[in-house]
């Protein structure tokens, strides 16, 4: 049995790796090594998220059932039990399968509908939120052998999530400072121009039945997902997911996610319910890939970089081309208690300037000043 001297060194390696790592893939690399010494898993999933949708985007997983993706995520999303959103805000953010069927797995959509046929014996999921907003989420399967979680394995796996987030949030902010270029002594690449709007179409099991001409330009600046759905990114399933979740009424939060693509540029994936071709015809959903609006990239960036409300509101009239005086006048604060706002919020995303402040918040490097320019006094 581990000691509990060797699970508080555990997360204190966890801690450090949050503090120190700022890429999340290594990140999650690092944390999932360190949780595999302490609570032995077969098999994990562990997407980042959408931090205001908390819908998934950039996975990274180890699973045996890759010939069925679709329905993993579909009934992932489908199942109250476990769910991610559900662990939000609750004093532990992590249960187990076991404990939330009340030791009844058939009692799961998730499990009776998939991981019963791959042996699983057990899932432990945990979420990675905090107040800003969820940054991911994380699933353990034991099978076979492997026997179930344990209460204790329960408990480190809550006590090591909220480090988890930290790192997590910390990631994301580290990834709008490479988009900037400010990792890089040449400055940021060229962004070329994203492709125009494109539309796919889903049936309910989620496998795509049509889409758009520029539809493949996009999803060629997506994840791959793993054979054989290479071509169809698991950010794709996992945004039409969400909507069926939210018709099925188990989630209200909205279908869509905002994620970087490469070059400084973002993408925004929506998904609704297409109108129905004939009567009593069940109609397909929609998913929507289009560049990313700049209100929207500056919401999660003020989440990423722990923003206050007002903070962030500052930071979009500012994009918006207001001066001091005008900012001043639409916050109804003084001049003064504008520039003490200001003085935050670079202290907080590591800039000196406005105009280094939108480069950041938006992808670019600078942006050039105009009529009202936020570089202005």
């Amino acid at each position: 049995m581990t000691t509990s001297w060797a699970l508080s060194r555990s997360l204190e390696r966890i801690g450090q790796l949050c503090r120190d790592v700022p890429d999340d893939r290594e990140l999650r690399r690092g944390v999932l090594a360190e949780l595999g010494r302490m609570v032995p898993f077969s098999a994990y999933a562990w997407p980042l998220a959408d931090p205001e949708s908390a819908t998934g985007i950039s996975p990274m997983a180890r699973i045996p059932c890759p010939d069925e993706l679709p329905d993993l995520i579909r009934l992932k999303y489908l199942t109250p039990d476990c769910r991610w959103t559900a662990l939000m805000g609750q004093p532990r953010p992590a249960t187990t399968l076991l404990v939330e069927t009340g030791g009844h797995p058939a009692r799961s959509p998730l499990w009776s509908g998939l991981l019963a046929r791959y042996g699983v014996t057990d899932m432990l999921s945990a979420v990675f939120a905090d107040k800003h907003g969820c940054w991911g989420w994380l699933d353990l399967w034991r099978s076979g052998d492997e026997g179930i979680f344990s209460e204790p394995e329960t408990e480190y796996v809550a006590a090591a999530a909220p480090l988890v987030a930290a790192g997590l949030r910390r990631s994301r902010a580290a990834q709008c400072r490479r988009d900037a270029g400010g990792s890089s002594p040449a400055g940021p690449a060229v962004r070329k121009p994203l492709p125009p709007q494109a539309v796919l179409t889903l049936d309910e099991e989620l496998a795509v039945v049509g889409q758009t001409a520029s539809a493949g330009d996009w999803l060629g600046l997506l994840q791959r997902g793993p054979r054989p759905y290479e071509g169809i990114p698991a950010e794709v399933l996992n945004v039409a997911a969400q909507l069926l979740a939210r018709e099925a009424g188990v989630d209200a939060r909205p279908a869509m996610s905002r994620l970087p693509v490469g070059r400084g540029a973002w993408a925004l994936l929506r998904s609704t319910r297409m109108d129905a071709s004939r009567p009593g015809a069940t109609p397909p959903l929609a998913v929507t890939i289009q560049e990313c609006p700049a209100a929207d990239r500056l919401e999660v960036f003020a989440r990423c970089f722990a923003l206050t409300p007002q903070q962030h509101r500052l930071l979009g009239l500012t994009a918006g081309g207001l001066n001091t005086a005008e900012l001043a006048a639409a916050l109804g604060i003084r001049p003064y208690t504008v520039q003490d706002q200001f003085k935050a919020v670079f202290a907080a995303c590591g800039v000196r300037s406005r105009s280094a402040l939108l480069g950041l918040a938006l992808g670019t490097a600078a942006v050039p000043p105009g009529p009202g320019a936020a570089g202005r006094s």
